[in-house]
């Protein structure tokens, strides 16, 4: 909310009681009368006044529904419902399932509302409100209103399970959706909640929280390794001492006994980070381990950080020789097959609402604690591979993403608005697909060559620097000994 407030705040329509007292959004209130009326007529021998009784006696299942303090009396919020509930329905009876029924008892006055060609700006902002989380209400009081219009229950749940499929196939950014006509509808709290079922498969939950290392244990095997290490520091120095202490060797031979020693050939082989740590000048630090774990568990109360996963880009993986195929499916669909070199990504429709309903569906997944955090996972995943309108046009080539009134750039930083997820969760079948990306990346030799000159070379540019200032400093000094001396006779050069 805080990053992004525009696509989790309705603009023209508020439904359900966190919005309704917004003045800017009672415009809409005259729409909601006339639908409401209009579903008057529907309800044959009964009067709307029977409805909202009927919702009176849900009032406090109503409350529950909502995690924040509603400050309305019973009354009011059960003809709040009802009013929003029957322009709810009308709208999606008209929008999402195009009913010829519906479209001609829609007055002249209210056709820009209900625009089935979806055509209309009007069209899109009020499927983006919908769509949000804060604009939800329970499916239960969709259900009840229908049960008075078709006094039937079974008629109720049909009507609502295909305005709920309709609008679903409208809002969802994939191409397949899964059906749930197995389900009942009275399993799933609200809109946003089906559209979140239909798109994200079913996954168990598993955390992965580092165990904490005993700080006693962690300090002795800290001593023993730096004992190991300085003992390569001790041989060599005592090799020296031994050359030096011998009187009746001549430079040349001392410099050819030092470097074919055993000491001085184990400092040759260790890395330059180690051998920078052991001469003082490195400034890697070692991870506290109990630092480590402690801001682990406690990331479950922090804010979410706003950084992407480790993995190439498609431009960097493109350069790798990896091929990018789109598939017909939903999320599960991912996959990486490294013998092939290919990386399966499910087809993905971007139009002026699709940020507003991943935006939304991520924020609904956090708040939702059962299960682990699929979709979020996902649109880290797409963060981290697109990381500019180049990789977004490659996989637009490649007919992964779809662009309706959208150019590149705008899909890029859709993408990469995304933040983190905000509590640990493991998604296996994802974590897989990135775990066997990064392997095969970092596995290719010129991937290899450069993280080698960046880490050994780029990155230790000032031990560089002062080895050069020290060997002008030797050749200098070389140079004017020998002005002084004759260095034929001092080398015993022949």
């Amino acid at each position: 909310m805080s990053n992004h407030p525009d696509s989790y705040t309705p603009h023209q329509l508020s439904l359900g009681p966190y919005h309704y007292s917004r003045l800017e959004l009672h415009e809409m209130d005259r729409y909601k009368l006339s639908a409401a009326k209009r579903s008057q007529m529907r309800l044959q021998s009964l009067k709307y006044q029977d409805v909202v009784e009927e919702l009176m006696k849900l009032e406090f299942k109503i409350r529950a529904c909502y995690s924040k303090y509603l400050n309305i009396n019973g009354e009011t919020l059960a003809w709040m419902m009802a009013i929003d509930a029957s322009f709810l329905i009308e709208y999606l009876q008209v929008c999402a399932l195009r009913d010829p029924k519906m479209i001609s008892k829609v007055p002249s006055g209210m056709a820009y509302l209900f625009d089935y060609s979806r055509r209309k700006s009007s069209y899109h902002a009020i499927f983006r409100d919908i769509v949000m989380l804060e604009n939800q209400i329970p499916l239960f009081i969709l259900r009840k209103v229908l049960e008075f219009q078709f006094l039937s229950l079974e008629s109720a749940n049909d009507m609502l399970y295909s305005m709920l499929m309709g609008s679903c196939k409208e809002l969802s950014p994939f191409k397949t959706v899964v059906s749930l006509s197995g389900v009942k509808v009275s399993d799933h709290a609200h809109l946003l909640d089906f559209l979140y079922n239909i798109i994200v498969p079913k996954v168990e939950e598993s955390f992965d929280i580092p165990e904490a290392v005993n700080d006693d244990s962690k300090a002795t095997q800290d001593k023993e390794e730096s004992s190991v290490d300085s003992s390569y520091i001790k041989q060599l120095l005592i090799e020296i001492w031994k050359l030096l202490s011998k009187q009746k060797i001549g430079p040349a031979s001392f410099f050819n006994k030092l470097l074919k020693s055993a000491p001085f050939v184990v400092m040759l082989k260790l890395p330059l980070t180690i051998f920078l740590n052991l001469l003082g000048f490195g400034t890697v630090k070692q991870p506290n381990a109990s630092s480590e774990s402690q801001s682990v568990c406690s990331s479950f109360d922090q804010p979410p950080l706003i950084e992407e996963i480790t993995i190439p880009s498609v431009s960097q993986l493109s350069k790798c020789g990896v091929r990018f195929v789109p598939t017909n499916g939903s999320i599960s669909t991912i996959n990486f097959n490294k013998k092939a070199c290919t990386f399966y990504l499910p087809r993905i429709s971007l139009d002026v609402n699709s940020e507003v309903v991943l935006r939304n569906l991520v924020a609904y997944e956090a708040s939702n604690s059962s299960g682990p955090m699929v979709f979020t996972r996902y649109t880290e995943l797409m963060n981290g591979i697109i990381d500019s309108a180049e990789d977004a046009k490659k996989l637009r080539e490649k007919g992964i993403i779809l662009n309706h009134s959208m150019n590149d750039e705008e899909v890029a930083n859709i993408w990469n608005g995304m933040s983190r997820s905000i509590r640990l969760t493991k998604v296996p079948f994802l974590d897989k697909v990135i775990q066997d990306v990064n392997k095969y990346h970092d596995g290719q030799f010129k991937v290899k060559v450069g993280k080698f000159m960046k880490l050994y070379v780029f990155g230790s540019w000032k031990f560089l620097t002062l080895v050069a200032a020290i060997l002008l400093l030797l050749i200098t000094s070389l140079q004017a000994l020998c002005s002084v001396y004759d260095c034929v006779r001092l080398f015993h050069f022949q």
